[in-house]
């Protein structure tokens, strides 16, 4: 049998017919790698991403080096890629120095990282849960006048590990304020992996009642108890057609110890196969670039379709 006759083609009622995969691997999933990737190997994997059909690639951070060493050399980076005509390339941009050197590196769109609960605002951003508005506002503002999309990543969506359950309602307020301010789209973020279907609905329906339209939501999910798919069909089911994911399962959250990995590009690309929903992934392409990327980094990846594919 031919392994890449399957997953059969099993459509199911209430899915959109196409889904934007966010891919995040070479931000987010890196980031929280101890051992520096050359930034040539950087540019490369982004390259092979975007043949893979891979048509958004969250491409570095403007953060200070500091706080990321791993992603200290965006400058570079965007100077050696060869972005192509057509392929959008966010980064995400902590504040107004960090949009500064974004749009000296001539970026079209960024992102900003914002928390739905105090104690994680205070430790990633040094700012109360309230305070971290007023640290975006202007970030938010300058960018659209200068014509950049921005979006806006809401962490620890679903559970803090220092202040345990989120009420869906407060993810939604803080959605609610995001919009507001100007971003495009927000990434409800499951950031440590606790979330299960019956939450997502829960929080996707707070953020309707909230007048945030589904339409401006994302996705992004870690697999830490093995809840990622399950979450991301969920979501689809509710109308959501954008999703983050990382190639070959990489990631974490350097800020929050209990974050196990991103939910793998391949898993997604395999489950949306099986459900018929377009993507424009070709998934053999996507498994090579993860298994190289893997032998890039002296470990085998997490990804059970790159396991699968490439054993």
């Amino acid at each position: 049998m031919n392994p890449r006759s399957l997953p059969m083609r099993v459509p199911a009622a209430g899915l959109p017919a196409e889904v934007t995969i966010y891919e995040v691997g070479a931000r987010d999933g890196l980031q929280n790698e101890s051992t520096v990737v050359p930034v040539e190997v950087k540019a490369q994997f982004l390259d092979r991403l975007a043949d893979a059909g891979l048509s958004v690639l969250e491409a570095t951070s403007f953060v200070h080096p500091a706080w990321v060493p791993q992603l200290a050399d965006a400058e570079q980076l965007l100077k050696i890629l060869a972005r192509r005509a057509g392929l959008d390339y966010p980064v995400l941009v902590p504040n107004d120095r960090g949009l500064d050197r974004a749009l000296a590196a001539g970026v079209g769109h960024i992102a900003i990282f914002a928390s739905a609960t105090e104690t994680f605002a205070k430790r990633n951003l040094n700012r109360t849960l309230d305070e971290q508005f007023a640290m975006f506002e202007p970030v938010v503002t300058r960018a659209r006048a200068e014509g950049l999309r921005v979006r806006g990543y809401v962490s620890m969506c679903f559970g803090d590990p220092w202040e345990g359950p989120v009420e869906p309602a407060q993810v939604a307020a803080v959605a609610r304020r995001l919009v507001d301010m100007g971003c495009g789209q927000l990434s409800l973020g499951d950031t440590i992996g606790t979330g299960t279907p019956g939450h997502v609905d829960a929080v996707l329906d707070a953020c309707v009642v909230a007048d945030v339209p589904v339409n401006q939501l994302a996705v992004h999910f870690h697999d830490t108890y093995g809840q990622a798919l399950a979450n991301t069909l969920a979501a689809l089911r509710k109308g959501v057609t954008t999703v983050d994911a990382s190639a070959g399962g990489l990631g974490g959250c350097p800020y929050a110890e209990s974050a196990t990995g991103n939910l793998a590009t391949e898993d997604l690309v395999w489950m949306l196969d099986g459900l018929g929903v377009a993507h424009g992934v070709d998934l053999d392409a996507l498994v090579t670039t993860s298994a190289w990327m893997a032998g890039q980094l002296g470990r085998p990846s997490p990804s059970r379709v790159v396991r699968a594919l490439s054993g």
